[in-house]
């Protein structure tokens, strides 16, 4: 409602009065609804009407009905993707230039959208539309995402009415940890449970809700599951659909998908297939038991795409219910390229990828069977994220067109009049909200919630929609993403791959006629350095305009520093208390620390949770079983170390402790004591760098995975719990340069 000023006039009483309602929000007339669904890296070519042999007939038939893109770019990585599509802003200019988790205090890495670039939820509350948000937000410095907020970088802060999903990178698909609007909810407790299914039945039921009482307001709904990132988890029935359909493997897959784009048209005709990626091996140098695994991991992966096509085609199914589909923008994107995070043999558990941590190829041929199950964290080989780009070069992260180049299909049955058409005019993700806007008649504001807004950098893509001859309206679009730049003006690109830990002023620009040269296959630095000096210079002018600077090719080096900017030394925690976010939790890695609890047991079997922190893929545990005090840490799957009190423990007021005390770079000793008697004692050799816990902390109970399989969640504490401390010492060591220095190479 708008806060108007009282027009009626005010009697003694009623009857000498004249009353004046408010004026409510009006959206423009006949104002469609809008979906933008957005997939988390899934590459060009992985769609079926991109050219895979992945089932998406829901994706497709929406292709069929709309209009498909070919030179559709993102910024190459998830973050800043969002917060550009959200905003029509460039990723820097909004404070995202990567991750929420990689902020380094400086205005393009503020690690959250800046209030001065207004969300398409924000623009368009005040024109009658109701917004909902359901999955993935990453939009936000995780250590703001626990009860205490701040809340203004949440959804509902950024003009969305309700949400439902989780605001980090990625989530269990069995046991999320979930957040509803802007309160932590307790993880879902179902055998048949699947995030992506749950996310789809809540963006349904928050639709049907609203038509139901207004059925005249129209409704933006940002879909965002979280699929197809790690972990790829999906019921077997799915992954069995695709058995035995990549044993051909990647250099081969490659081939096929790329006979399939140039008979689907979604490339042009002289487009050239790029060499097998440099970094990938070659399939015919795998054993055989190295094939048999790297298929079993693609198999997974089609299965979990398969699976989120079904669940995107039961959203479009209920609009069709709801008389809502021929009046419903529909935009179908991905975040960035197909990921090479999963190295050449794929992960079991995609967090030690994340903490410099190798698994050997036993460890991860041996957990075979695991995979798309609820005790795999688990991402595909590099060879198969480089199969998800083809034709084009690398990966997510990099600012070539396997990372930036996406698939985009546009459907509006009531505009679209030229259905499954292909669109080859350049375009990227801060054209979406110009684009909205100019259908519905709306201009950018000025101002939101009284602060100054900065200009839309993006252009609307209404002439290409409407007319497939006409010429893109951008003249230039820079790319940066962790020192990896580039950039596009007039049909040419320059690009440079920057190797982590080296000069910038070193790196090799090239040149690519794109308007020619779909796949970036002929290098043209040498035949035109002309031409590649101006592109570099406009590269420069383009940064120093939207806050890419300075330049930093650091990764997961970077969450030392909003680790260190976050610590304490002592936490305390409260039984019933909601969770804790795990990048608000005590860092008690590679350092000395104390837990110590203040319970009061009745003499009886005690048992439960003191403290739990993280989940089977890594954390620790103090709890009670049988009327013992157990203390555990996991490093993975199958893979934890577990103390236990000698004597059963006393009754009346009682006070439960493990001291760590360090005795090596992430090794040490730990103990248990019972009201300061000694009763058990654990050597720790193998311990993660940083953050041990890859979920939040309980106090109490436990939610969602456990931490270790000797108990299953909630696994309630029968006695009474006063409170539990954590005091992290002085000796802590947060050090991820000596990892990167190893991994690059450099001293």
């Amino acid at each position: 409602m708008k806060d108007t000023e009282f027009k009626g006039h005010i009697g003694k009483t009623i009857y000498e009065s004249e009353a004046s309602w408010p004026i409510e929000n009006k959206a423009p007339d006949a104002a469609p609804n809008i979906i933008i669904a957005l997939l988390d890296d899934v590459g060009f070519s992985q769609l079926g009407c991109y050219g895979s042999t992945i089932k998406t007939p829901n994706i497709d038939t929406l292709a069929d009905n709309g209009l498909r893109y070919n030179n559709f770019h993102t910024t190459a990585m998830c973050s800043p993707t969002r917060a550009s599509l959200l905003t029509g802003r460039n990723h820097h200019t909004t404070g995202m230039g990567a991750i929420a988790e990689w902020s380094t205090g400086f205005p393009g890495y503020s690690g959250q959208i800046s209030k001065r670039t207004s969300t398409l939820a924000e623009i368009l509350k005040p024109h009658g539309y109701n917004s909902f948000a359901i999955g993935k937000w990453h939009l936000m410095r995780m250590t703001s995402a626990t009860s205490a907020g701040p809340f203004d970088a949440w959804p509902l802060g950024r003009g969305f009415d309700r949400f439902y999903g989780f605001l980090g990178a990625f989530a269990d698909q069995y046991d999320p940890e979930l957040v509803e609007d802007n309160r932590v909810i307790k993880t879902p407790n179902s055998e048949k449970y699947h995030l992506t299914e749950d996310l789809t039945d809540q963006a349904i039921s928050m639709i049907k809700s609203q038509k139901s009482v207004a059925p005249e307001k129209p409704f933006f709904l940002y879909y965002a599951p979280g699929a197809c990132h790690s972990p790829h988890q999906v019921p077997e029935e799915y992954v069995a659909k695709y058995k035995g359909k990549f044993d051909a493997g990647w250099d081969e897959m490659r081939k096929t998908w790329f006979k399939r784009q140039k008979d689907l048209g979604i490339i042009p005709p002289g487009t050239e297939l790029t060499e097998l990626n440099q970094e990938v091996t070659p399939w015919s140098e795998l054993d055989q038991d190295q094939k048999k695994l790297c298929a079993r991991m693609q198999e997974v992966y089609a299965g979990f795409l398969d699976h989120t096509d079904a669940q995107i085609g039961r959203l479009i199914s209920f609009l069709k219910d709801i008389n809502q589909y021929e009046n419903t923008i529909v935009i179908f994107l991905s975040d960035n390229g197909a990921s090479d995070e999963g190295g050449e043999f794929g992960n079991l558990n995609i967090r030690k990828h994340y903490s410099f941590i190798s698994e050997n190829f036993d460890e991860l041929f041996s957990s075979f069977n695991d995979y798309g199950t609820k005790y795999a964290s688990n991402h595909y080989p590099m060879g198969w994220g480089h199969v998800g780009n083809t034709p084009l070069k690398w990966f997510k992260m990099d600012t070539h067109g396997g990372g930036i180049r996406d698939p985009f299909i546009l459907h509006w049955p009531r505009m679209i009049k030229s259905a499954g058409e292909i669109r080859g005019q350049f375009h990227h993700c801060i054209d979406v909200v110009p684009t909205i806007l100019d259908y519905l008649g709306i201009d950018a504001p000025t101002t939101v919630n009284g602060i100054e807004q900065k200009p839309i950098h993006g252009q609307s893509m209404r002439s290409g929609i409407e007319d497939p001859a006409s010429i893109t309206p951008k003249r230039a679009q820079y790319f940066e993403m962790l020192g990896d730049r580039g950039i596009w003006a007039d049909g040419w690109k320059a690009v440079t791959r920057h190797s982590k830990g080296t000069p910038f002023d070193k790196d090799i620009w090239e040149l690519y006629h794109l308007e020619s040269d779909f796949s970036e296959f002929h290098n043209l630095a040498e035949k035109n350095p002309d031409k590649l000096r101006e592109m570099i210079d406009l590269w420069w002018i383009e940064a120093g305009k939207y806050d890419v600077l300075p330049l930093d090719d650091r990764d997961r080096e970077r969450s030392a520093s909003t680790l260190r900017a976050a610590a304490r030394e002592r936490y305390r925690y409260y039984p019933g208390m909601a969770r804790v976010e795990r990048m608000s939790t005590p860092n008690v890695s590679n350092c000395s620390h104390v837990i110590e609890a203040e319970v009061w047991l009745d003499g009886a079997d005690t048992e439960g949770v003191v403290l739990s922190a993280g989940n089977r893929f890594g954390g620790y545990a103090l709890f009670c079983k049988e009327n013992h005090l157990y203390y555990t840490y996991t490093f993975g799957v199958r893979d934890s170390e577990t103390v236990i009190s000698k004597d059963p423990l006393p009754s009346g007021k009682v006070s439960l402790m493990f001291r760590f005390e360090k005795t090596g770079d992430n090794e040490g000793k730990g103990k248990l004591f019972v009201n300061d008697t000694e009763q058990g004692e654990i050597d720790l050799k193998e311990m993660w760098p940083v953050i041990p816990n890859a979920a939040g902390i309980h106090c109490g109970h436990e939610d969602g995975s456990p931490v270790c399989e000797t108990y299953q969640a909630p696994f309630n504490f029968t006695g009474k719990i006063s409170h539990v401390d954590v005091v992290v010492g002085d000796d802590q060591v947060i050090d991820f340069m000596s990892e990167y220095r190893e991994a690059v190479g450099n001293d």
